[in-house]
């Protein structure tokens, strides 16, 4: 940071002093305050690059009594669905003018949960995010009353905390009426853990979408997020020959399950169509490229920022929002051959 004439470190009424503005002008523009023009935003943010000037975070705390720091709890980070939402949640936050707190469970239990909320509330942070994708991690939440807002990202929430989710039934359901429309009828589902949130809301939009076109939902094969697992179905499906095509949990498991269909001699999607959900970023890469329902993680972000600033600053009422996913239709996915 570059030192002022006087020797000390640059002020806000310095950079007002440069750009030709009043100091209100330049608070706005540190703030992102939508309420100021192009040409004066530049030269504001020009002033301030000359300067070198840096918010003085710790004054500004005294001032509004609070931190500006969010804490993030996660788990399973390992995962491409978590690690996203996380990163998603983190990027929002700073453009929000955030600083933010990360805390990573090892294990997931009441009692890991309620010390990371306690570490943080040590912390004086403004706002809490979870993401905890399990269905026990609500009931932990409604139970602790931390006195800031707190958001469970990939829930719905509750009456006592507010949520932000991708829409996971949704994307299911978009996924299965895919492969309905091809003409499809015997389709199995290579399912996450029913005791994670998407697991079991992408199995829900598997049978939901069955059951409306009136078909059978007795192809479901439990899997766990891994190549491995989705390896060891896709072998016992190659092997019984029931199903025409086959929505995968995610992308992982799709991974494995293209695998084992190559090695037993069954062609996708010649033989058997094959969706995934996720749209990772190797997806387009499988041997076929797979056809998935992509998650907008920036945008769930951004979601869940936009609804935690409006409980931090005007003390909004608990709410929930909803993210929209997309089918990216592939090669791995066609018609049935009969």
């Amino acid at each position: 940071m570059t030192k002022s004439s006087t020797g000390r470190l640059p002020r806000l009424e310095d950079v007002a002093e440069l750009a030709g503005v009043s100091h209100q002008t330049v608070s706005r523009v540190v703030n992102g305050h939508p309420n100021v023009s192009k040409t004066t935003r530049e030269k504001v943010e020009a002033a301030i690059a000359e300067l070198g000037y840096r918010r003085n975070t710790a004054a500004r705390s005294l001032v509004t009594r609070r931190s500006q720091t969010i804490g993030v709890l996660g788990s399973e980070l390992s995962q491409y669905g978590p690690a996203n939402t996380m990163l998603g949640v983190e990027q929002a936050a700073r453009d929000a003018g955030y600083f933010v707190s990360i805390a990573a469970l090892r294990s997931v239990s009441r009692d890991a949960i309620l010390d990371a909320l306690r570490h943080f509330l040590d912390q004086a942070v403004d706002g809490i995010a979870v993401l905890v994708p399990h269905t026990e991690t609500l009931r932990i939440l409604e139970e602790f009353n931390p006195g800031v807002p707190v958001m469970a990202v990939g829930s719905l929430g509750n009456e006592a905390v507010s949520g932000a989710m991708v829409d996971q039934k949704r994307g299911a359901e978009l996924a299965v009426g895919h492969l309905i429309e091809l003409g499809h009828s015997r389709i199995g589902h290579v399912a996450g853990p029913a005791d994670w949130i998407d697991g079991a809301l992408r199995t829900e939009g598997w049978r939901a979408a069955l059951q409306h076109a009136g078909l059978q939902d007795d192809l479901l094969f439990e899997g766990d997020w891994s190549a491995g697992s989705g390896y060891a179905i896709g072998r016992q499906l190659a092997a019984e020959r029931r199903a025409t095509a086959v929505f995968v949990g995610n992308d992982q498991m799709a991974l494995g399950v293209l695998r084992a269909f190559n090695e037993a001699g069954v062609r996708v999607p010649d033989d058997v169509s094959v969706v995934g959900f996720d749209d990772q970023p190797e997806s387009s890469y499988f041997t076929p490229p797979l056809t998935t329902v992509r998650q907008d993680f920036a945008e769930l972000g951004r979601r869940c920022m936009d609804t935690m600033l409006k409980e931090i600053e005007a003390g909004a009422a608990v709410s929930s929002t909803v993210v929209t996913p997309e089918l990216v239709r592939r090669e791995s996915a066609a018609a049935p051959r009969h």
